[in-house]
């Protein structure tokens, strides 16, 4: 079993919102109820936050379906990294321009390669770019 592993905003709004699930985020879900640290870039909170915001406001989720999701996604086990912010300027710009990420996906990027984690995410050029900075992808 994996015991940890970086997730982007894109599984967890998978996990809230039944139309963006797929079998890996659910595999991801799954890990996580057996035991599995799930460790994210500071961002993640606000994205995932503001992703449900935007849902609910454009009808695909209720005030208390997301209410419910985020009081959920409190509880998880999380890691939450604060380096980022320390390496938005040099690391993480660098690894944006290289694979022609937002400085976004590429704090997720940077997260699994300094951790030597598996990513877990539904976004193909951040897919791309883990393969190609030798980034193990969850599969």
């Amino acid at each position: 079993m994996t015991r940890a592993f970086v997730a982007d905003a894109s599984v967890a709004i998978g996990w809230v919102h039944p139309a963006q699930a797929t079998p890996h985020t659910a595999a991801m879900l799954d890990a996580i109820e057996a035991g599995a640290t799930l460790e994210v870039p500071a961002l993640w909170p606000l994205e995932v936050a503001n992703a449900l915001t935007v849902l609910q406001r454009r009808r695909k989720l209720t005030d208390g379906e997301r209410d419910v999701g985020l009081g959920w996604l409190r509880g998880l086990p999380l890691r939450i990294d604060y380096e980022m912010a320390l390496l938005a300027f040099s690391r993480l710009s660098e690894l944006a321009s290289a694979h022609q990420l937002s400085v976004y996906d590429a704090a997720y990027l940077e997260l699994a390669q300094r951790r030597r984690l598996a990513l877990g995410c539904k976004d193909g050029p951040l897919r791309d770019a883990a393969r190609r900075a030798g980034v193990r992808l969850w599969e």
